[in-house]
């Protein structure tokens, strides 16, 4: 059923609204019908006579939305790695120069820095990227310093809220590198770890890095732990982060994942697996023997790309393996993914 206001004659003038205004193909009718959707919640919303609390709100959501995609999707074909630490973390400290230092290793071999543009961590990695490869992503907040001085302003994005804030950083970037931090780096590295382990977003290098001597990820690795102990998360969710104190080991850890996997997509209810190098018959019969338990039917199968994938041309140059995945284990999910990649360069 179509998603309208139920009025004939307010749906077709909504209708030749769209088309008269939305930017874009208008060979492709795709797009507008999601505009048109945008603009039908909008009145919904009116006709609920929902108080100007929550208009504000959408309102500002949307807005914050709206211009975070415009200017990520001028780099949208360079890889990204988000920054998380403490803004109160100061220069010298030798968790500032180790993100820094790690910050510019990753701008050296092609990478973009995302930060939340502030003090501290932050700013160290927006330093050590330098300026022409460094996003901010702030968050204004009646407490903390402004923007640090190493973001150009077409490369800055200012929130109202936290969760628009929060969507950008996992939506936009490729890896996530944690240093130690106080509430709301535990918040982001949770939430984070929370998105990856439900399904609701997809997979990515999560490294936790600090100083040697620091011991802040050695505690937060002991209270997971207890987690463990107590059945509250499975053995494999370990595989979805890494444990670092070498800027180097965390740079490979990040090149090493991208080594031959490159995205996932779901298509009629399986899993589809892009890569640059299928696995062989050998390896296929591997996978399927060490991660049956994961698949719900069938069984892992090497394939070209799917209609649906064809039809919006996605990735057609990669190679392809789909299966039945049971939507649950994540981490054996990342664990195969290991394996694709350990594989690459393989004849």
């Amino acid at each position: 059923m179509r998603y309208n206001l139920g009025d004939e004659d307010l749906d077709g003038r909504l209708r030749e609204l769209v088309r008269d205004a939305v930017a874009g193909d208008p060979d492709d009718p795709a797009d507008d019908d999601l505009v048109g959707e945008i603009l039908v919640t909008g009145l919904k919303m009116l006709r609920d006579n929902n108080d100007r609390g929550n208009l504000k709100l959408t309102n500002s959501a949307l807005k914050e939305m709206r211009y975070a995609f415009l200017i990520f999707s001028k780099y949208q074909n360079v890889p990204k790695v988000t920054i998380f630490g403490s803004a109160r973390t100061p220069e010298g400290a030798p968790n500032f120069e180790l993100a820094e230092g790690f910050a510019r290793l990753m701008a050296d071999t092609g990478w973009m820095v995302v930060t939340g543009a502030g003090p501290g961590i932050m700013r160290a990695g927006n330093r050590g990227a330098g300026i022409d490869n460094s996003i901010g992503v702030s968050i204004r907040l009646p407490f903390e310093a402004s923007n640090n001085e190493f973001l150009h302003e077409s490369r800055l994005i200012n929130f109202k809220y936290f969760f628009t804030r929060k969507l950008m950083f996992v939506k936009e970037s490729d890896a996530f590198v944690m240093f130690p931090g106080g509430f709301g780096t535990q918040d982001e590295a949770f939430e984070l770890l929370t998105l990856v382990q439900t399904g609701k977003a997809p997979l990515a290098p999560i490294v936790l890095l600090e100083a040697p001597g620091t011991g802040y990820w050695d505690a937060w690795r002991e209270f997971v732990g207890t987690l463990l102990d107590q059945g509250m998360i499975a053995e494999h969710d370990l595989s979805l982060f890494f444990h670092t104190n070498d800027p180097a080991a965390a740079h490979d850890e990040i090149d090493r994942f991208y080594g031959n996997y490159h995205s996932q997509r779901y298509v009629d209810g399986k899993l589809v697996i892009r890569m640059k190098q299928a696995p062989n018959a050998a390896q296929l019969a591997e996978l399927n023997d060490e991660f049956a338990e994961i698949v719900v039917s069938g069984s892992i199968e090497a394939i070209d790309i799917t209609e649906h994938e064809a039809r919006d041309d996605d990735q057609p140059d990669l190679a392809r393996i789909m299966f039945h995945f049971n939507r649950r284990d994540i981490g054996r999910l990342r664990q195969l993914v290991n394996r694709l990649n350990g594989w690459a360069g393989e004849s």
